[in-house]
């Protein structure tokens, strides 16, 4: 096995982001399709918080991502190079094999991913799972072979084998813009002189060309293993469960929850800020979260952003909706556009603990799929 071990220290001690010369917006496109967008503290996208603070797990540092021990056989996988992966990944290594949770964004982010894992373990992958059916979170699923069981919830099969995954608002919302932002960083490129902005951005650009590639070889393939409530392996000394609470970032969100281990791993129900509210169901959110708080647990590994212990987290994030769900509300009783109501809403008693909130306003895309909600039009 190869990588290199870092001694034990901040469990995640974020790099501090430097100023750049590059324009905000097209930096922010850079990273926006692949969910990893700053948190914008508007119900938008992106993994935003710090990251865990002390805890004194250790890295292990591979080509393309990063594989850090949550606890004792659990890693949170991040991407680690210029490959866009899209979402972090859970590896739970069990004394034969090995269950991935999420296969990334791509077939070449989950085989990167399958390849370094010979970093941390010799056992073969066994079992996968997608906690939601976005296509950054599964559409990897084309590169595991037919004896590995990928686990999912019914409605997320569904929403993939239908073709969801890859068409529709979200999809086009990170995905679909790609060719416009690069034309128009090329057109950037053109006008700048800074010699060290100028690499930023072409570094950036590079990454885009990539992905989009990429994109061309996607096969969107369903799980093979599906659950409507639970279900649960038993791997050696391991209990590994798999949840359904209710429909919270989509229709069809599981958990995997290590009882022994107390962790969760939660896909997109919780990320490290603010989640995509996009194709959620912001109503009964609250709710499945509730029922999430039931379960026994110390560290939470989220779709997007560093694991975090603090469960005070997930009753901000549930103040957090239940007042935007509320105004929203009010606003569309009132007649009020999504547009309109977008710019009215005022999130900013929520600013402590969510800091990108300065000023009133909410993002768009969650605020119109509210009204979707009320109006009974939504996917």
């Amino acid at each position: 096995m190869t990588g290199r071990r870092h001694r034990p220290g901040h469990l995640y001690a974020g790099a501090v982001p430097r100023r750049s010369a590059i324009p905000a917006a097209l930096l922010a496109a850079g990273w926006l399709f692949a969910g990893c967008a700053p948190d914008s503290g508007a119900g938008g996208t992106g993994d935003g918080g710090g990251a865990e603070e002390g805890g004194g797990a250790a890295t292990t540092e591979a080509v393309h991502f990063a594989f850090t021990e949550v606890v004792p056989g659990v890693y949170h996988a991040r991407g680690a190079s210029d490959l866009v992966v899209g979402s972090n990944a859970g590896v739970v290594v069990n004394e034969a094999d090995v269950l991935l949770v999420d296969s990334h964004i791509s077939p070449a982010a989950a085989s990167a991913l399958i390849e370094d894992l010979r970093s941390i373990t010799d056992n073969p992958v066994r079992y996968a799972a997608n906690t939601h059916w976005h296509f950054d979170h599964a559409h990897g699923n084309q590169v595991y072979p037919p004896e590995v069981e990928i686990i999912s919830h019914e409605a997320t099969r569904a929403a993939i084998a239908a073709g969801r995954s890859n068409s529709g608002r979200s999809y086009e919302l990170f995905v679909g813009s790609i060719p416009g932002r690069i034309e128009q960083m090329e057109a950037t490129l053109d006008t700048m002189t800074d010699a060290a902005a100028r690499a930023e951005l072409e570094t950036t650009l590079e990454r885009q060309r990539t992905y989009y590639a990429q994109l061309q070889e996607v096969v969107p393939t369903p799980p093979n293993t599906t659950l409507s409530e639970r279900l649960t392996l038993h791997k050696g000394g391991r209990e590994i469960q798999f949840h359904f609470f209710g429909r919270a970032h989509t229709e069809g969100d599981v958990i995997v929850y290590l009882p022994d281990d107390r962790v969760i791993i939660t896909g997109d129900m919780l990320t490290a800020g603010l989640p995509y509210m996009g194709d959620g169901y912001v109503n009964e959110w609250v709710e499945t979260l509730d029922r999430l708080k039931a379960l026994d647990f110390d560290w939470i590994i989220p779709g997007h952003g560093e694991p975090y212990r603090e469960r005070e987290r997930i009753d901000h994030l549930q103040a957090y909706m239940q007042d935007l769900w509320d105004q929203s509300v009010a606003l569309h009783g009132q007649g009020v556009s999504a547009e309109d109501a977008a710019a009215r809403i005022d999130l900013t008693a929520h600013a402590d603990n969510f800091g990108g909130i300065a000023a009133p306003g909410a993002n768009p895309v969650a605020v119109l799929r509210i009204f979707e909600l009320l109006d009974g039009t939504a996917n």
